[in-house]
């Protein structure tokens, strides 16, 4: 399972990449599989400063319809617009062409509370 270490990581499994005060987020590769073929992202908050924790949107696979969660507060500053034609992205590059928003950070510190790549192993090696 690909875990890359330059991320941190939600336990509802969201990843983040932090740039400066920019953050990107997607989900990762362990929920990608558990969700199966992705076929709808929707995300209605662009330009929204939402709390960490909030759902930021929805994806939907064949079987099942999840939540997104804010992994850190602020606000959704971009979507992927590739998502709303190839949802699938996200099961082919979950970590890269799969991104589904990035977030302008307003408290930094919450990162902190996050877990790092070998957390989050852990935490589904269970």
């Amino acid at each position: 399972m690909n875990i890359p270490s330059d991320l941190k990581y939600t336990k509802d499994h969201e990843w983040i990449r932090v740039n400066g005060d920019e953050g990107i987020v997607g989900i990762t590769e362990f929920a990608q599989k558990e969700l199966g073929d992705i076929v709808f992202v929707e995300v209605e908050t662009l330009d929204e400063t939402l709390e960490e924790g909030e759902t930021f949107g929805t994806i939907e696979a064949v079987k099942t319809v999840s939540d997104l969660f804010m992994p850190v507060s602020g606000t959704v500053a971009e979507y992927n617009e590739l998502l709303a034609d190839t949802p699938e992205l996200i099961n082919k590059d979950p970590y890269g062409e799969g991104w589904i928003v990035k977030v302008k950070l307003s408290n930094p510190a919450q990162l902190n509370d996050l877990l790092d790549a070998e957390g989050y192993a852990a935490l589904i090696e269970g």
